[in-house]
């Protein structure tokens, strides 16, 4: 497999590499990084051969995609897949709010979730203006999970989204503004149970199939390939751990690991270390076997970040590697592994 190998996105025309590249850490996620490493982190992911590019107002309240539009509009705009999403319209602040957040130094914007049929065109608009781009090719409606509105509220934001945002994602597919819808979350269940009421074309799955997680195989996935819905598996080192192994201070799904994960990422790290495999490449690899996934979108930071994601993608990885992490009770046994 190589990196610039490309896959369509359910049954549309649009086709993605196989590796992409995830935008929340160019909204200053977690820590800020200079323009000039934003640049020479996306610059090194167009070397590389990568062409799909994800984002969101979300990302830094709107510096993601500011900072991609700068850098991108360079580039012939049939040359390359971008995708963003809607659910929040953003609102200037005149004061920085008081609460904690995951984005430093964001842009001076205050996230409103919005998930009408008016707030989705909103959106959208509003990205294309920080885009500095006249169309996106695939638009996701975001964050509709128990993880971002908490169990009470979740039902009525999924109701919201199904009745409003979505009839808005159809009709701008109808009239080719976009070309290809989709849900963007942190859970499978949200992603099958939207998939039984819609048609989209594919699912931004954060960290829920990887090589820690196999959950999804059960139903999401076989319903996916049944209905010809492609997953752009976002997260796949699960928030880093399955970069940084089972060390202290490691992050599991944006908190600190519970003793259950840190003991599996020592498991399976050891058997890829009795390989002479990074983990990581494994990690990038895994989920690209199934049938469903489409690509795998890791974040970079720096130009060295990017780099180091496309060489653990092309990594040889041996077949007896997936064999033990099986045989060890590591990877569900169903799941399927390159080259198989």
């Amino acid at each position: 497999m190589q990196l610039t190998d490309r896959r369509p996105i359910g049954r549309t025309d649009v086709e993605v590499t196989v590796m992409g590249f995830g935008g929340a850490p160019l909204g200053n996620l977690y820590a800020p990084i200079p323009d000039e490493d934003a640049r020479g982190a996306v610059a090194a992911a167009w070397e590389a051969g990568i062409r799909y590019y994800d984002t969101a107002p979300l990302y830094g309240y709107g510096l993601s995609e500011h900072r991609f539009g700068e850098i991108l509009r360079g580039q012939k705009r049939d040359g390359f897949v971008l995708s963003t999403k809607v659910g929040r319209v953003l609102r200037p602040w005149r004061e920085p709010p008081a609460h904690d957040d995951k984005f430093v130094d964001a842009g001076p914007f205050e996230p409103i979730y919005d998930y009408t049929r008016d707030g989705a065109r909103r959106s959208l608009e509003q990205s294309l203006h920080r885009l500095g781009m006249n169309r996106v090719d695939v638009l996701f409606i975001h964050d509709i999970d128990i993880f971002t509105h908490g169990a009470n509220q979740q039902p009525d934001m999924f109701r919201q989204a199904l009745s409003g945002a979505y009839l808005a994602l159809r009709e701008m597919k109808d009239e080719g503004t976009i070309a290809a819808i989709g849900v963007g979350v942190n859970e499978w269940e949200v992603c099958e149970a939207a998939l039984d009421e819609g048609d989209f074309d594919c699912f931004l799955l954060a960290g829920r199939y990887t090589l820690l997680e196999q959950k999804p195989l059960e139903s999401f996935l076989p319903k996916c390939v049944q209905r010809g819905a492609s997953i752009i598996l976002g997260g796949p080192y699960n928030s880093g751990i399955l970069v940084t192994g089972a060390v202290k201070g490691a992050t599991h799904n944006y908190e600190a690991a519970p003793q259950d994960i840190l003991d599996r990422v020592a498991g399976i790290q050891t058997v890829c270390q009795a390989h002479g495999v990074p983990m990581p490449a494994a990690a990038l690899q895994f989920p690209l076997a199934h049938p469903a996934v489409a690509s795998v979108i890791p974040g970079g930071r720096t130009a060295a970040e990017v780099t180091q994601n496309a060489t653990w993608l092309t990594t040889p990885v041996p077949a007896a590697l997936w064999t033990d992490l099986k045989g060890e009770g590591l990877l569900h046994p169903d799941a399927p592994v390159p080259g198989s």
